[in-house]
């Protein structure tokens, strides 16, 4: 069995998840990473995308964020994001909403840093869109 660690799920609303877990998946800015206990410290950011939990029972649970950051210790890990939401939870009409908002970002930029910022953000939102809902 492998060893467990705690781990908090936190948004400005609320604490979405608290509990013992045995791995979990965070979308990094650098990349996606798994986190399991005794991990090596770490601080991360977190890119939109889908964060994977497994509990130490076993079950599996998703989540979708909004950006953030994450403290990895060897026996926790907090991930404090922008926004979150279980994807069971999810809604359509909220992430066409955060597309639309997303390509008016895009149109508004006025400097090179500034596209370059909101084209990523866009793309990430696409990819997210396109893994969790579907057509």
């Amino acid at each position: 069995m492998a060893d467990s660690f705690n781990f908090e799920l936190v948004s400005p609303e609320r604490l979405l998840l608290s509990a013992t877990v045995t791995e979990v998946v965070l979308p990094g800015t650098d990349g996606e990473m798994t986190v399991m206990a005794n991990h090596a410290p770490t601080m991360t950011t977190i890119k939109p995308g889908v964060v994977t939990v497994t509990t130490s029972e076993g079950k599996t649970d998703r989540f979708v964020v909004f950006g953030g950051f994450a403290d990895i210790l060897p026996d926790g890990c907090t991930l404090l994001a922008e926004s979150a939401v279980a994807v069971s939870d999810i809604d359509r009409d909220d992430i066409n909403r955060r597309l639309q908002d997303a390509r008016e970002d895009l149109a508004d930029a006025s400097t090179d840093t500034a596209k370059q910022k909101a084209q990523e953000y866009l793309d990430q939102l696409t990819t997210l869109n396109g893994a969790i809902l579907p057509a």
